[in-house]
């Protein structure tokens, strides 16, 4: 099924049970903490998302739930050589298994290869998806390769003159002990 925004209340249950596929695109300026991280650049951009349901059994032959979550989005941040502009493709392909609650998911996440989430009627997949975009965010962002040259220095001018000028505190007492005779 095809739809431009993610649900905000999704019964994942009842989706993993008719092993639904949702698929849309939806603009950057609707995820309220990446137009943060953007600061407020590229609202335009589409942010393009999946998400398919499935039902596994475990080794004990219990129904596992999974929800298995695709996203892409080119993001605009400044890149931390040159400080300049620079977009970044985010790719996110995660599963998860959903568990009847917080408490088992919080104890089986530890332990675990997969993401593990507490199985709720009105899951928000909006809110995991921006989540997943976010954690997938570059931590340093920056060009492969600067469109202006970058120059790398320790310090700058000012800094070396500041030092240059900088007084000996002893010199007072030198002059005072110049004056005396032994």
């Amino acid at each position: 099924m095809k739809q431009e925004s993610p649900p905000t209340h999704l019964d994942v249950k009842a989706f993993a049970h008719a092993a639904s596929t949702l698929a849309g695109h939806d603009l950057l300026s609707k995820y309220e903490r990446l137009m943060q991280e953007v600061q407020g650049l590229g609202a335009d951009h589409v942010l393009n998302w999946s998400a398919q349901g499935e039902l596994r059994a475990d080794e004990a032959g219990a129904e596992q739930i999974w929800l298995h979550l695709t996203a892409e989005v080119s993001l605009p941040l400044m890149c931390q050589r040159c400080l300049g502009p620079v977009d970044i493709a985010v790719s996110v392909k995660q599963s998860f298994r959903f568990v009847g609650s917080e408490e088992a998911a919080e104890a089986q996440d530890e332990e675990s290869e997969e993401d593990v989430l507490a199985l709720s009627q009105e899951f928000n997949l909006a809110d995991l998806i921006e989540d997943e975009v976010l954690m997938a965010m570059p931590v340093v962002p920056r060009h492969e390769e600067c469109p202006v040259e970058v120059k790398l220095e320790v310090a700058d001018a000012g800094f070396e003159v500041a030092s240059a000028e900088k007084r000996n505190p002893f010199a007072v007492l030198a002059k005072l002990q110049g004056g005396k005779s032994s």
